[in-house]
């Protein structure tokens, strides 16, 4: 008698989306609570990233709230310059994002690689993050975390923003007061803990622009403390050789967006009309803001498609030391929800399923009007083009706060937390 078949069971496209649906591929980074892989959809054959969290690891960084936060506020996200969400579902071990895969590896990967990025590379790339900024201060979210580590290009060297883990939403009717980011990039009013709302994403793009062409931060210090002083009092200067490296219309873009008065920040103008005021500055002079929302433009920089833009070390990590390898198991049938923590219960009920397919996107905030999801970001095969994870610089001290009743709108009676974490590696969102 032959031996029986084994034969893999069937995957059900139609009900609702799981691991199953996906073929997994090489890992690409590496997160605080789980990994981030390439994966290819079984059906479509389009190419994503696949950033998932272990659950039980997020409750034990007290992260819970930031997982589905980030969650909801992807949802409302749809734009050609952001790391969108395409899908969202769990499983009893993990929370899982699939997002648009970025090829091109991050700005800071490239900025350690090069030193420093010509103006016109640069400029270009302030352009279309100040676009992803626009459409998100419009729809009341603020990132609270934009550096270089945070801005990804696709395999033709689009850069797009990623990584909403401390995005909040915003209302300029109450200021917010949490400290969170990344304290080389945080406004001064965050830090003397004046009360801030959406302008401080403005002055972390100053900072990030600041440092692509200089290849160094405007304000340095070698503790916390000095580093707050000279973000709060230095004046801004500028390298001996600036010139070389920069006009003056781009070190006149520098000093609006590194204006402390948030009232007199490049694009903060009040009344909705701060990103015209942006478009119009002379050192934006050569952008076609038309063209490059949709991706017309051809980027300066095309990253090289035969080499790996990301670390290669996290995929031999995965073949030779993680002993509990991902792979798709089907859910415990007929659970108990007594029987989990309130925490797990809260991911359970909270972390919903989406899929970009089926779903119409819509806003958790309370004025924002149903947003009509648009396909962005098309590869070159039709497919969606995705995103990669960041590699911060050992250095960074990020601030995660826990999202709280007084800083984020769709969290009722949550308790404020604001956890110090040393970040060497992280996923991206």
């Amino acid at each position: 008698m032959g031996a029986v078949c084994c034969r893999a069971q069937p995957v059900d496209f139609e009900g609702d989306v799981n691991l199953f649906h996906f073929v997994l591929l090489r890992c690409v980074g590496k997160g605080a609570f789980g990994k981030v892989r390439m994966v290819q959809h079984k059906q479509t054959r389009d190419l994503y990233a696949l950033k998932y969290i272990n659950k039980t690891k997020c409750v034990k960084m007290k992260a819970v709230a930031n997982i589905i936060q980030e969650r909801k506020l992807l949802e409302e996200i749809d734009h050609p310059f952001v790391v969108n969400l395409r899908y969202a579902f769990q499983d009893d071990e993990n929370c899982f994002f699939v997002l648009d895969l970025m090829l091109g590896g991050d700005l800071r990967f490239h900025l350690e690689r090069l030193g420093h990025l010509p103006e016109e590379t640069v400029r270009f790339y302030i352009a279309e993050i100040s676009s992803a900024l626009a459409f998100l201060h419009e729809n009341h979210i603020m990132h609270r975390d934009l550096k270089p580590d945070n801005i990804l290009l696709d395999e033709r060297g689009h850069a797009h923003l990623t990584d909403f883990n401390i995005a909040v939403h915003f209302s300029e009717r109450r200021m917010l007061t949490g400290i969170a980011g990344s304290m080389a990039y945080m406004a001064p009013e965050i830090l003397t803990k004046r009360g801030y709302t959406y302008t401080i994403d403005w002055w972390s793009l100053g900072v990030c622009a600041y440092e692509l062409l200089f290849g160094r931060r405007p304000f340095r210090g070698k503790t916390n403390s000095d580093l707050t002083h000279s973000i709060s009092k230095d004046s801004l200067r500028f390298p001996e050789d600036a010139d070389k490296k920069c006009s003056r219309a781009g070190m006149q873009a520098l000093k609006g967006f590194l204006e402390r008065d948030p009232g007199h920040r490049l694009a903060c103008k009040s009344h909705g009309e701060g990103f015209e005021q942006l478009q119009k500055h002379p050192w934006f002079q050569s952008i076609d803001w038309v063209t490059l929302e949709t991706k017309e433009q051809i980027p300066p920089f095309t990253p090289d498609s035969k080499k790996a833009n990301f670390d290669a070390s996290h995929e031999l990590e995965e073949l030779l030391l993680e002993d509990n390898p991902l792979k798709a198991k089907a859910r415990k049938v007929n659970r108990d929800p007594s029987t989990l923590s309130a925490e797990m219960r809260q991911m359970e009920e909270q972390f919903t399923a989406y899929d970009f397919k089926k779903m119409q996107r819509r806003s958790y905030y309370p004025h924002n009007q149903q947003i009509v999801s648009t396909i962005t970001a098309m590869s070159s095969n039709g497919g969606l083009v995705a995103s990669r994870p960041v590699t911060p610089a050992a250095s960074d001290r990020r601030v995660e706060h826990i999202a709280s009743a007084d800083d984020a709108s769709d969290f009722e009676g949550a308790t404020a937390r604001h956890v110090p974490m040393e970040m060497s590696e992280k996923a991206y969102s």
